[in-house]
Order: structure tokens, then sequence, then C-alpha cells
């Protein structure tokens, strides 16, 4: 399989190189893509010297699938020009998420939407990914009404620059801030930009997105995105009321059987899912399970993923594995 990876030198692109050698994906050929800046730089990949190049050169040397994560003007401007080509495009940015030409896809819950005809798939927003695939399952057993969810974001989904910025700070050092305000000892609710309606994009990705990928348009989802001075991974403390009762264990169960998630819940031991442990992991994580008795048919969880992993890099590779494995590529 010959692959392209743009973006390949970001903090997204990284991991994806990570991912691939990881999983032992068939890579014959491997095109890193980059920036004008950074074309004709070095990188490492299996031990191996590649050379970085732009993007009419990869959309030139013919890959099977692109790797896209380079930011949404990028994609718009560029994931069109691969498919054309007969190129296979993941898109990790938001530009394409919510074209209702395009399937938004976490291969769990609805690989089987794809086709050979798809040139250019949207891979969901980081935060939405985790969430729904805990979602998932549950609604299809009691049929979820409606969501509340608070996230508490790591400073990695905004970048080097954040990271950098906290680092500056916890050394006491002045440098270019990735935020309006300190990150170390704080918390900022404020991710992404803030739209007429009071929320920023980012929540409204966590409403938009997870109806879209379960196919349901009457699940009400209110969100509140903070972010916190946090590497390892995103948290998510989520709130989902069923139009059907449950039982506690049977949550539990289904969670367990659910592809992609590791149920980590016994307050006995002081076992929850935690950034801490998330990181350089490709699972989401799922605990402080428990009713809320203060409605019907309601639940509490909190569901932890690393967001470079599960809520990008690994989420796009696994959906290459898919098509690969159907033969819709190469």
């Amino acid at each position: 399989m010959k692959v392209a990876v743009v973006g390949a030198t970001g903090m997204v692109g990284t991991v994806m190189l990570k991912v691939l050698e990881e999983r032992n994906f068939p890579v014959t050929d491997l095109i890193p893509v980059a920036s004008e800046r950074s074309v004709g730089k070095k990188i490492t990949y299996k031990n191996k010297e590649y050379t970085l190049v732009g993007l009419a050169e990869a959309i030139a040397t013919k890959p099977d699938v692109a790797l896209f994560s380079a930011g949404g003007s990028t994609s718009q401007e560029w994931a069109p020009k691969f498919a054309d080509a007969g190129i296979t495009v993941i898109d990790n940015s938001s530009a394409w998420r919510m074209d209702p030409t395009k399937k938004l896809v976490v291969p769990e819950i609805n690989a089987k939407v794809l086709t050979k005809d798809d040139k250019i798939i949207a891979n969901p927003n980081c935060s939405t990914i985790q969430m729904v695939l805990a979602l998932s399952p549950l609604h299809d057993q009691y049929k979820i009404k409606r969501v509340v969810v608070s996230t508490y974001q790591s400073i990695t989904g905004t970048g080097v620059k954040a990271v950098q910025q906290l680092e500056n700070e916890y050394e006491g050092k002045k440098g270019e801030m990735a935020y309006p305000y300190p990150i170390h000892r704080n918390a900022i609710p404020h991710c992404d930009v803030f739209q007429d309606n009071g929320y920023t994009k980012e929540e409204m990705k966590l409403v938009n997105e997870t109806q879209k990928i379960l196919d349901d348009a009457t699940i009400a989802v209110t969100a509140t995105a903070i972010r916190i001075p946090v590497v390892g991974g995103h948290s998510e403390s989520v709130n989902v009321e069923f139009l059907n009762d449950f039982k506690e264990n049977e949550v539990r169960a289904l969670l367990n059987d659910t592809p992609g998630i590791t149920v980590q819940d016994n307050p006995d031991t002081n076992t929850y899912p935690m950034p801490i442990y998330a990181e350089g992991k490709n699972d989401v994580f799922v605990g402080r399970i428990r009713r809320d008795h203060s409605r019907e048919n309601a639940l509490n969880m909190w569901i932890v993923s690393d967001n470079l992993r599960k809520g990008a890099a690994t989420n796009a590779i696994q959906i290459a594995e898919y098509l690969m494995e159907r033969q819709l590529i190469g």
C-alpha cells in the first residue's frame, strides 16, 4: 500500500507514523508531505530516511491512500485534487465532517457505510470519537434521548504551541501564547472559536457529529468544552438520558464487549480512567458508571482517551485498514 501522510511533521502526523508502524500497516512506499517551508527535510520511518515533499508532488506519486492532518483550509483546497487523481483521502480536519456528501466514520460504529466511491472520508473530532464509541452500544440497546457532556481537553488538541506554552509557564519563562490566558494551574472554558449561539465550534461539533455518526437527529446533545493543563488525553463527564430503563451491570457488560473500549470501574480500588494512563494507548477508557437518580433512565459516565491516537491518528488508520481489508482501496 502506497501511503501519503499529509502534515507528517505535525503532532497528529507524527503519531500517524507511529501508529502505522505499530499496527504493521502494509506501507510499501511512504510519501511524507509537509508545508513548503519543510519540503526537502528528512524524517525517519522504520529506520529509513524519507524526504518531505509538497502536496503537488505527492499527488504525482499516486498513493493509494492519503492521511490528511494539515488543517481545514489545506484539506478544502487539496483533498479534492487528491480525490480527482483517484486517491482515497482520510481527512482529520473539520473541513468535510458535516458535508452531507461525505461519510463521517468511527470504524467500530459505521464503517459499513463506506464504498469504493468514497474518495474523501471524514475523521470525526477527537472529543466526539471517544464519546460516541461509548454511546453507540447503549443507544442500540436503550435509545438515547439526551446527552449532557462536559469535556476536559488536553492541550495537545491545540498543538505544539500550546505544549510549549505550558512548559514555559511551568518553568517560569515568557514565550508565545497559544491561549489568551495562562494554562498552567488553570482551566479555560474556551475550545475553538465562539459561535453566534454562545457555544464554541468544539461544543457544536459534539452536537452535530454525534447525530451524524449515530444516524439519529433526535438525540439532543448539549456540551461545554474546557481546556486543562494535561498532555495525556481528553476526559469527558457524560450524562445520558435514555428512553428505556437499564441495569448498571448490563451497561458495564455492553461496554466491556465493545471493541476499542476498556472499562475501568471499581471505586473500591480507586479504579477509574485518567489521561495519565490513557496516553499512548489506542483504546477509549470508561468508568464512574452510575445511575443518575435525579432523572428517569439516566446514567453518568467518565470517558477518557488519548486524543492524538483514537481521537485522530488511530481512527484514521483503522478506516484505512477497513478499506484495505475489503479491497475498497489499492
